[in-house]
């Protein structure tokens, strides 16, 4: 017994050595880990269902194998399996934005307000944005039309600019409904109608932001409303106007206040993308706006123009005529009153039929404006928030000077016809005999 110990002793590798060949020849071999090749189970489970790979209570990370080369062409497969499959993720992503289809519906209010202006927005979620809210009487038109829409809070408040045709009624809207965020362009005005809006804000505890180009608000999850201009600072006021471009999917609206030719090149020159499916035409249609190479840059498909009875001429033929020869179709408040466009992100429809630009509809337009101004120029008479008086040619101080076009408002002398004091070319951008025509 002692010498076989001593022998077994003596030749103990020898026999674990060959111990271990047959277990391994045998395929009784024991797990093994393999630190060279680890395995991300929790990833590797869900990209195969290869028997080779399961998973361990006690290590995630241990493979069983018969032997190493069945080891490594498993992990090869699954990284091939793990390049293929993030392939195929990213060019899911890729094109998810146009594949995911736009829910629920929106609504733009083009609303009935006379000679002025005022749009409602109501979004896919339920939000509400109102732009502008029309003169001082409108303002129980306004807060009634509202309220028959359902609405309960504007969530965005936009003032385009100051003059009062924009933002006479919208002190009646912030004192009647619950508002979110207030934006206005950095340009004021002493008029009463602009002070009782500043003071409907101030004693609600609401603030202002300013209003100019790249600001993107934030009223819907589905929507992209950036503003467009103003791009630069300026002292005419309808050149300060805020300008907002909306998009829903692949539909799209522009919203351009008063801004006249001077922001429509700053809005070009600014590189901005203009294409939009309907437009507010801007300045009720006046010739100081819808510059050609502005509705080349913007190409609608629809235009609106909020206008009513005045004494300025809108829309102007000229103006009209730019838009038929471009074959937009158009919309009046003047002669159709409210108009409702209503998109699902892929097809718009207005609630009107568009107003047909015929031979006769021009003379009969071109008609009226001649006698008007036939009229006006032989009695020439500006007033401004109703209370101003007229001012005729008899007055003979041409020693007046007004440095744009918002000193005339203010001092209730717009529009300017040739001849009146104060009158100059500089003030006539569009050349034909009338400056500062709203």
């Amino acid at each position: 017994m002692k010498k076989f110990a001593a022998i077994f002793r003596k030749n103990s590798y020898c026999v674990l050595l060959t111990c271990l060949v047959f277990l391994i020849l045998s395929g009784c071999g024991s797990t093994i880990a393999t630190p060279e090749t680890p395995v991300d189970n929790s990833s590797t489970t869900a990209q195969t269902t290869d028997p080779a790979v399961s998973k361990d209570d006690n290590n995630s990370s241990i493979i069983t194998s018969s032997d190493k080369d069945s080891s490594e062409a498993e992990t090869t497969k699954d990284e091939t399996t793990k390049d293929e499959e993030k392939k195929e993720e990213t060019t899911t992503q890729a094109v998810k934005p146009s594949t995911t289809a736009p829910k629920g519906k929106l609504t733009v209010h083009y609303i009935d307000v006379g000679q002025g202006a005022s749009q409602l927005i109501q979004t896919p979620g339920g939000k509400t944005m109102l732009i502008d809210g029309g003169n001082n009487d409108d303002e129980q038109r306004m807060v009634s039309y509202l309220k028959k829409q359902g609405v309960k809070k504007v969530d965005v408040l936009i003032g385009t600019h100051p003059d009062a045709d924009h933002v006479g009624g919208l002190d009646a809207v912030v004192d009647a409904f619950d508002i979110g965020k207030i934006y206005m362009p950095k340009v004021s005005s002493n008029t009463k109608t602009f002070e009782s809006l500043l003071t409907s804000i101030q004693n609600k505890g609401l603030k202002v932001t300013t209003a100019k180009a790249g600001v993107t608000i934030d009223l819907d999850d589905q929507l992209d409303v950036k503003m467009v201009a103003p791009v630069k600072t300026v002292d005419d006021k309808n050149e300060m106007s805020a300008v907002i471009k909306l998009t829903f999917s692949k539909n799209s609206f522009l919203f351009t206040g008063d801004a006249e030719s001077g922001s429509e090149s700053d809005m070009i020159n600014s590189g901005v993308n203009l294409k939009s499916d309907v437009m507010l035409v801007g300045h009720h249609g006046s010739n100081s706006s819808t510059s050609q190479s502005f509705l080349n840059a913007v190409n609608p498909t629809y235009a609106v123009i909020q206008v009513g009875d005045n004494s300025y001429g809108h829309p102007v033929d000229n103006i009209l005529k730019r838009l038929h020869n471009k074959n937009v179709k158009i919309y009046r408040n003047d002669l159709q009153g409210t108009i409702v466009f209503t998109s699902n992100g892929t097809t718009i429809k207005p609630s009107v039929s568009e107003w047909k630009y015929t031979a006769a509809a021009k003379d009969k337009e071109t008609n009226s404006q001649k006698s008007d101004t036939t009229s006006i120029k032989k009695e020439p008479a500006a007033m401004t928030n109703n209370k101003e008086t007229a001012v005729t040619k008899t007055e003979t101080n041409t020693n007046v000077y007004y440095k744009n076009c918002t000193e005339v408002r203010e001092a209730g002398k717009a529009p300017l016809y040739e001849g009146d004091p104060g009158y100059s070319t500089k003030l006539d951008r569009d050349k034909d005999s009338i400056a500062c025509e709203r």
